[in-house]
């Protein structure tokens, strides 16, 4: 599976901000997706993940509340909808996959398919 994060920005403190990743060459439907991101000097986090069927959702503590991952399998595309950002949130997304049981705890350690990022900017 190929996948291309977009949406990124320049987002005022507050703001919102809707990433998109569209995936191709694989059955898109039959993943499990999720988004990390990373900022300069700090190790990659692990952000959201959403089931295959989109069924089941999972969110580490630093974003729960704030961050929305959904899926729509008939546009090969997955979302993560932002709200309320800081400037710590400032990071480059990327979008990433997995096969296999759905078992969130596991995506700490990241995912098998790795997309190319988009910038996101929160501001002061």
């Amino acid at each position: 599976v190929q996948l291309q994060a977009s949406g990124g920005g320049l987002v005022q403190a507050g703001g919102s901000l809707r990433v998109s990743c569209a995936a191709s060459r694989g059955t898109f439907s039959s993943y499990n997706m999720g988004w990390f991101r990373q900022a300069p000097g700090k190790e990659r986090e692990f952000v959201a993940a959403i089931s295959w069927r989109g069924s089941s959702t999972y969110y580490p503590d630093s974003v729960k509340g704030r961050f929305t991952i959904s899926r729509d399998n008939a546009k090969n595309t997955v979302y993560l909808q932002m709200n309320s950002l800081k400037p710590e949130d400032t990071a480059v997304y990327y979008c990433a996959a997995d096969r296999g049981l759905w078992v969130p705890p596991r995506y700490y350690d990241g995912m098998a398919y790795w997309g190319k990022g988009t910038q996101v900017t929160g501001l002061q």
